[in-house]
């Protein structure tokens, strides 16, 4: 049996729940997708190997990759359809207000409220902590911070006017967009961070090396398949992508800068 889960925000359980049928098909195996528990233990799972196949963030997989104790080997990174990325396996991160917002630059949030899902996020937490680092704006430029737990909840805090600003991780506000067309006329966005390397799903290193090669062929192979194509449309993705440890650099790289700004948590 194989435990697939996903770190990722909850509108994405289906298609993982999908995803993790159609490679148990593939590949004769059974599989099973943990979607009723919180996230912070579906990492937890993860971490003791009791879930083998994970959807995470960039920024945890880079701090896992070299912990003994939680080791996880990259399978693959998703390939989003929209022009916007290019046909690589890369994100961004969507500063976004309310569509009657006064607000049209991030110059225009000093002295706002701002809301970011959670501290182990890139694009929600430390991409921005990132941009004011390289910008100079200081750890003091919200005049109020607010941990939300999620994209979905920073999103209806903002419709909810209990907050001026957010980022959200692009991928993720497309798919809320899709479920509710509606909603993409109550927000604007007014900057986008990155491209950052796609969050890639991981297999835990206690997994025999031939069930891992055999999962990232699968993955990579998932839009030659006509089911595996339907499964990815629904997720607004072209493919799955090889990628390497090396291409997770540049979070590296964002993680230290990042850690130059002691972002107070309120």
């Amino acid at each position: 049996m194989l435990r697939f889960s996903s770190c990722q925000a909850e509108i994405a359980d289906e298609f993982c729940k999908r995803l993790a049928e159609f490679i148990g098909e593939k590949l004769s195996i059974p599989t099973e997708f943990i979607g009723d528990i919180p996230w912070q233990e579906r990492e937890r799972l993860l971490d003791r190997g009791e879930i083998q196949v994970c959807w995470i963030c960039g920024l945890p997989y880079v701090r896992k990759k070299y912990d003994t104790e939680h080791g996880v080997r990259l399978l693959a990174a998703s390939v989003m359809r929209h022009p916007r990325y290019g046909a690589q396996p890369v994100y961004y991160s969507d500063v976004i207000v309310r569509a009657d917002s006064s607000l049209h630059s991030f110059e225009d949030l000093r002295g706002k409220s701002w809301a970011y899902n959670e501290t182990g996020s890139h694009s929600g937490y430390n991409l921005v902590r990132y941009h004011l680092a390289t910008t100079g704006f200081g750890a003091d430029y919200f005049a109020r911070l607010v941990e939300s737990g999620s994209h979905e909840s920073s999103l209806r805090m903002l419709l909810d006017q209990g907050i001026d600003a957010a980022a959200i991780d692009s991928t993720v506000l497309e798919m809320e967009f899709t479920k509710n067309p509606s909603l993409a006329g109550s927000v604007r966005t007014i900057t986008i961070l990155g491209p950052s390397p796609s969050p890639p799903w991981v297999v835990h290193d206690t997994v025999p090396r031939t069930i891992q090669s055999a999962l990232r062929r699968e993955f990579l192979s998932m839009h030659n398949d006509s089911r595996g194509r339907q499964i990815l449309n629904s997720a607004g993705m072209l493919r799955f992508a090889d990628v390497s440890d090396g291409e997770y650099d540049p979070i590296r790289e964002m993680d230290r800068v990042a850690a130059t700004v002691p972002w107070p948590l309120s």
